[in-house]
């Protein structure tokens, strides 16, 4: 059985993590089949938005705590065995993901434990059900750091004081406190997950398909510059995207009052 699978309609992909019984925990084979639906995502022009959830009852559990993974093998230490795994596997799965070159919607059906949330995080908008919970576990019962890109989202999003107590602390998230927070953007009852997460993928489908990457790097690139800088960052910007057909469109679309049909 594929532990990741891909569903098409019209111009939104579904990316379902599909190992339901051991909670879609992440082991390397997971991580190698999500690689191959994100090239056929990548190279497809007709899809124009993407949805990350997962099939049963979690999200993501993260990583499959194996026997090898805490002892080694006879040719390993568990140090080495994980460095390859993060290393040739799962973080190039969420580096991709967070590269795509169209919007990325996490419905986060269940709950996220450890790598699971920063897969939830690496989506452009993340939405998460009244049942879903988010438990990063690193520091209190493993004394590990938080992974696949987690320590990089947390404090971003909700500040270095509610961060390191999530992290250190261990403690359950629920949902709604992770909108409340601004971990994530909404937090919807169960049975209209799917159907938020689809209108909001369809809507971001019928945007430029270039924007939510340009987007996201601009965003990216203000936690770090300086604001003078960042005037001159947009200021390239919007002088190369301008000359998008995309933006021609847009405004003719506006002058004759209708929607505009972006390639």
């Amino acid at each position: 059985m594929k532990t990741v699978l891909l569903d098409i309609h019209e111009n939104v992909a579904i990316l379902k993590l599909n190992r339901p019984q051991v909670l879609n925990s992440m082991i390397e084979q997971l991580a190698i089949d999500a690689i191959e639906v994100l090239d056929q995502v990548r190279n497809n022009p007709a899809i124009r938005a993407l949805i990350v959830t997962g099939e049963g009852r979690a999200f993501c559990a993260g990583a499959e705590l194996n026997d090898e993974l805490v002892d080694g093998n006879a040719q390993y230490s568990a140090g080495q065995l994980l460095n390859k795994t993060m290393q040739q596997f799962t973080n190039p799965w969420i580096q991709q993901l967070h590269e795509l070159p169209i919007p990325v919607v996490a419905a986060v059906n269940g709950v996220a434990v450890g790598a699971g949330v920063g897969l939830a995080l690496a989506a452009d908008i993340t939405i998460a059900a009244e049942s879903a919970a988010f438990i990063l576990s690193f520091s209190s019962k493993l004394g590990l750091v938080p992974d696949v890109g987690t320590t990089w989202h947390l404090a971003r999003r909700i500040g270095y004081a509610r961060a390191a107590a999530v992290a250190l602390l261990g403690d359950k998230l629920t949902a709604q406190q992770a909108a409340d927070w601004g971990l994530i953007w909404q937090c919807v009852a169960d049975d209209q997950l799917h159907i938020t997460a689809m209108t909001v993928a369809q809507r971001l489908a019928s945007a430029p398909r270039h924007a939510a990457l340009e987007l996201r790097q601009a965003l990216h690139h203000a936690q770090q510059a300086t604001f003078v800088k960042q005037l001159d960052y947009e200021r390239e910007r919007q002088c190369e995207l301008v000359e998008h057909a995309d933006f021609r469109e847009g405004v003719n679309a506006f002058k004759e009052r209708r929607a505009a049909v972006f390639k």
